[in-house]
């Protein structure tokens, strides 16, 4: 244990050194990781396909047309041809095509009604449902094929054709599949999000538990020390003082051993909790710092706490009132009850928190302090939610007008949680 120049015990600088290098290392390793490569090319197979697809789509398109041009001559053949062997290599040619769906009108572009691949109950039972198909297939901006039937006078039939149930498909496939691939990748984003903070709890905890044993060496040699210098006479006066730091060093050890372990819960006065916490922190705060409390409406309210536990976010939430007036303000704590739950309303005059940084508050390593390491609010969240099954969120800030947060625990039932 080395002692720096102002007489402070740096027992644990290098260590945790390398927790915050760590931590900041797994942070950005863990978006680099097989899964994020693993979407990546995802997003590029799909990729793939869409341009793929739509490159056989178009091509599918042309052999269409080329095919609706061969029956469109076969028709004509049919109809001007004496020669048996060309009107059975048209008929042929006609009774081939059962996919591609064509509607025949004439030189006015009225329909004549023949037509080809259409649902003939349909035609039937619905008289617009022919003008219907043609306004689509005219939709696709393809120019009709022309069969040109007399010259003098003029006479020619046009030929609009729609998509055959083999090119519907070649599209629609790639958008089945990009939705199918946009539900795994979000899928994978949601269970990599849920792993990252994981282990992000994990190494949070893991820190804790690190910062607590490094702790607990020099606690213990301070005991023998103020053992030593119980012994000496002229000690009376600054022995009491050091026990107290002592022990609130002990009890600092305490609470970060708790993180990431399930504490033991018991029923406990939360009145009396409030006061013992509020009275410590009065004695740090300064004669400029006026405190208002009113606990008489929770005299008799039991609720499940770990009171080392409940009295570090007491502190964290006084101690942030404290910085946000500067030391010099008011600071209001309230409490009521209400069904089945206790409300805690910590309340200050200051400077408030920007509508940009009320939902980052909670955030590890958020801070707007020049010192600290934006640790206070998270755990404390933490404790509260995940401990005390309980809630604790920014009621209203307003900045140069303050800040207002609330606990909201649960009743106790009398019964002890492990």
């Amino acid at each position: 244990m080395a002692v720096c120049k102002d007489g402070h015990f740096c027992f644990m600088g290098f260590e945790l050194l390398i927790h915050i290098f760590t931590y900041f290392r797994f942070m950005i390793s863990s978006w680099l990781n097989w899964r994020t490569l693993m979407v990546f090319i995802a997003i590029l197979i799909a990729s793939g396909t869409i341009v793929y697809s739509q490159y056989l789509a178009g091509k599918i398109a042309t052999e269409e047309r080329k095919n609706v041009a061969a029956w469109v001559e076969a028709q004509r053949t049919i109809l001007f041809s004496s020669d048996t062997v060309s009107i059975n290599l048209a008929s042929k040619i006609i009774t081939e095509n059962d996919q591609i769906p064509i509607i025949e009108t004439n030189e006015n572009d009225q329909i004549t009604g023949n037509f080809l691949n259409l649902d003939v109950n349909r035609v039937k039972s619905d008289p617009t449902y022919l003008s219907t198909k043609l306004n689509q297939f005219k939709r696709f901006n393809r120019v009709p094929i022309i069969s040109i039937l007399s010259e003098k006078p003029y006479a020619a039939n046009k030929y609009y054709y729609g998509e055959s149930k083999l090119l519907k498909e070649t599209k629609l496939y790639p958008i089945i599949q990009l939705i199918i691939v946009a539900f795994f990748i979000l899928v994978a984003i949601a269970l990599q999000k849920i792993n990252y903070k994981s282990e992000q709890n994990q190494l949070w905890a893991s820190l804790a538990k690190e910062t607590a044993h490094q702790l607990g060496t020099p606690v213990s040699s301070l005991e023998g020390w103020l053992e030593i210098l119980k012994s000496t006479e002229g000690n009376e006066n600054i022995v009491p003082e050091i026990a107290k730091d002592v022990k609130r060093l002990q009890l600092i050890t305490d609470r970060f051993g708790k993180i990431g372990s399930q504490p033991k819960l018991e029923s406990a006065n939360i009145s009396e909790q409030i006061l013992h916490i509020l009275n410590y922190m009065k004695k740090r705060a300064g004669g400029s710092v006026h405190f208002e409390c009113d606990t008489s409406n929770l005299d008799n309210v039991q609720v499940l706490l770990s009171a080392p536990l409940f009295d570090w976010v007491m502190e964290n939430l006084i101690k942030n009132a404290l910085d946000a007036i500067d030391g010099q303000g008011l600071i209001n704590i309230q409490t009521h009850v209400a069904a089945h739950e206790v409300f805690v309303d910590v309340t200050d005059n200051g400077k408030g928190i920007s509508a940009a940084n009320i939902k980052k508050v909670f955030r590890p390593g958020f801070t707007t302090k020049k010192r600290g390491w934006g640790l206070g609010l998270s755990l404390s969240k933490r404790i509260v939610e995940q401990y005390h099954k309980g809630k604790l969120f920014v009621r209203w800030s307003e900045q140069g007008k303050g800040t207002s947060f609330r606990i909201i625990l649960p009743l106790s039932t009398n019964k002890q949680i492990s």
